[in-house]
């Protein structure tokens, strides 16, 4: 298995708010953002890590390889107008089979993607999605689960679930065969393209995570860190 990261977000609240690093690098408790996701992708133990990032960044690059010089990345610089175009711009180095795919946003301790990628590895499912009861975010992206694990509704109509997705999901490589749909129906969003994913007789399952904290406003960051500081308790 390999990992994707997508980090390709210009971050624009955090810019408006005065921030000048690149939002990967922006600090949280004393480590930059995109630590959390490659932490937690080395506890895994898997190696293989391609990330995109903006054209605009800079400093990704050399700060991932040099803080974690185990893992072995292949960088892509695009800006993409979604985080849906950013999966997209990854598959090449994703299609060889089963992969996880985490955003730079989400700041989770590192064993829950181990236990995450444990669960979903059990699972005969083309998406796994990491769902989460914890909601602090502008715009969740809601799901209900059955049961037995699937997903039985995504988006606002999913709200009477209780749960949202964490930021980080297992994807079979066949759904890059859907890519030609997404782009012909203009989708504008990764939700959106998961949302298609279900409806077309994909099994998309889902599997509960402890919390995690979505960093997009500056406000996030301060509870970010006080959920590190806190030992990812609370």
């Amino acid at each position: 298995m390999n990992a994707g990261i997508i980090a390709a977000g210009l971050g624009e609240r955090l810019v408006a708010a005065g921030f000048t690093q690149p939002k990967p690098l922006v600090p949280v408790a004393g480590r930059a953002l995109i630590d959390y996701a490659l932490s937690a992708v080395e506890a895994t133990g898997l190696r293989e890590v391609a990330c995109i990032v903006n054209e605009q960044s800079r400093g990704i690059e050399a700060h991932c390889r040099s803080a974690f010089p185990r893992l072995r990345f292949d960088f892509v610089r695009r800006t993409t107008p979604s985080s849906m175009e950013s999966l997209f711009t990854l598959a090449p180095f994703l299609r060889d089979g089963r992969f996880v795919l985490l955003t730079v946003d989400a700041v989770f301790a590192p064993a829950v993607l181990r236990d995450f990628l444990a669960r979903a590895e059990r699972r005969s499912a083309d998406v796994v999605l990491a769902v989460s009861d914890f909601v602090d975010n502008e715009k969740p992206l809601w799901v209900r689960l059955a049961r037995d694990g699937r997903v039985e509704a995504l988006g606002p109509s999913a709200q009477d679930g209780g749960l949202i997705t964490a930021g980080f999901y297992v994807f079979e490589p066949v759904i890059f065969s859907e890519m030609a749909v997404a782009r012909t129906r203009r989708f504008t969003a990764l939700r959106q393209f998961l949302g298609h994913l279900q409806a077309s007789g994909y099994r998309v399952d889902g599997e509960r995570v402890p919390k995690t904290v979505d960093v997009d406003r500056p406000e996030d960051i301060a509870a970010a860190s006080a959920y590190v500081h806190a030992g990812f308790a609370g």
